[in-house]
């Protein structure tokens, strides 16, 4: 490993750091998507709306007005959401 690459790992292990501490690291950027389908997210789960509200701790008429576009999910609901999108078995995994 060179030098360089050492210095880069150690600058993102900080900014890392600084941002699970306070949320003000400097150059980090957190993205959340605006719009989250909550059906084809749970649809790829396989779960039925009962069984996927119960995952992610939700009632199932929350997830209804979700997936019919009556309300949108917002704060933790959508970064969760988003995370599910990307990682379908995160939930499973870090509860079991």
């Amino acid at each position: 490993m060179e030098d360089t690459d050492f210095e880069g790992l150690t600058a993102s292990l900080e900014q890392a750091r600084a941002w699970a501490k306070d949320r003000s690291a400097v150059g980090v950027r957190v993205h959340v998507p605006e719009v989250v389908d909550a059906a084809a997210i749970r649809t790829r789960s396989g779960l039925s709306q009962a069984a996927f509200a119960a995952r992610i701790g939700v009632s199932p008429a929350t997830l209804r007005n979700w997936e019919q576009k009556r309300r949108k999910p917002e704060g933790p609901a959508r970064v969760l959401l988003a995370l599910l999108a990307r990682e379908p078995d995160v939930v499973a995994r870090i509860l079991a």
